[in-house]
């Protein structure tokens, strides 16, 4: 009879899984028995990195069999593509997401930022913004800067001005990474793999031309995967996102995942307020004033007229 193991799925390569066994730290390359279905996510990927499993070794094979998905306590998930109906887990039982973004070569819209937080607010993963390239910034680009920062510190998104190139500020993003498990994640072209590389030199990740770093950048990672970091904690690395697809969302549940939203609403004339057309709402009021953020109210408009919902 095989021996069970418990491990850690540290790369999903699509088919196979790099699973790394809890007692010896060893690594094996696995597959999956049958089909998982994970709370009824339809999933292009049911098992993903940061996943807790129990596997056996085959005989007279150099691999395993993942033959359980332990519970998981968080996970976050995006449309695989625009057109369609699946899912694709990006990760699982992590501390927090911190999304890498540029506001120059290339930008980073604040659109893909906030259905990136959005879908973090949904799974409850806290979530920090890493701004790279501020060595490229000029006068107006740093006014830029300056009034999305203070926007997003405002709710309470920690940011982070860095410059993997240079190295400006590296030391307070290891200080947020320390012991815990951390997703990164940003287009591609961000930096992320060379900000990776600037935090820990000895991973070495491949990046791109280093034209790429003043231009788009190419795509350099391929599949998920769990690094140790030398300090202390993991770093999951993603591959770059194009877009960011919200899934199983409900549209009158939207407001909920904005922070400003959230302590607003109380103070709406309806308790059923979607904050878009209604009379006597806190959020709107707010907005008038200043004290709601314009580009981030129209995110969330934008987010509301989706397909997704229209389909519904």
């Amino acid at each position: 009879m095989s021996k069970n193991f418990e491990g850690i799925v540290v790369k999903s390569t699509g088919s196979w899984y790099v699973v790394r066994e809890k007692s010896t730290g060893k690594q094996i390359n696995c597959r999956i028995k049958g089909k998982f279905r994970i709370q009824g996510i339809k999933s292009t990927n049911p098992v993903c990195v940061g996943d807790h499993v129990m596997f056996i070794e085959l005989p007279n094979e150099e691999s395993g069999l993942i033959i359980e998905i332990m519970e998981r306590h968080n996970y976050i998930i995006r449309k695989a593509t625009k057109l369609s109906k699946l899912s694709h887990i990006i990760a699982a039982n992590i501390d927090q997401a911190i999304l890498i973004v540029t506001l120059t070569h290339p930008r980073t819209s604040t659109g893909f930022i906030d259905r990136f937080l959005v879908t973090a607010e949904a799974y409850h993963i806290p979530a920090i913004i890493v701004f790279n390239k501020i060595d490229l910034y000029n006068i107006e680009i740093q006014k830029q800067h300056d009034e999305v920062t203070r926007v997003y510190s405002k709710i309470g998104y920690p940011c982070i001005a860095v410059s993997a190139l240079r190295g400006d500020n590296l030391a307070a993003v290891k200080e947020v990474m320390t012991d815990k498990v951390s997703l990164m994640a940003g287009h591609s072209g961000v930096g992320k793999s060379e900000l990776i590389n600037a935090i820990e030199p000895r991973l070495n990740l491949k990046t791109g031309d280093i034209s790429s770093y003043h231009k788009k950048g190419k795509h350099t990672t391929t599949f998920a995967e769990m690094l140790e970091l030398s300090f202390g904690g993991y770093i999951i690395d993603t591959p770059g996102l194009k877009e960011f697809g919200l899934v199983d969302f409900k549209k009158e549940e939207v407001w909920e995942r904005f922070p400003e939203m959230r302590e607003l609403s109380p103070s709406c004339q309806y308790n059923n307020c979607t904050h878009v057309h209604e009379p006597g709402c806190a959020v709107k009021e707010a907005l008038e004033k200043g004290d709601v953020s314009a580009f981030r109210y129209k995110n969330y408009l934008n987010i509301l007229e989706d397909d997704e919902f229209r389909r519904r």
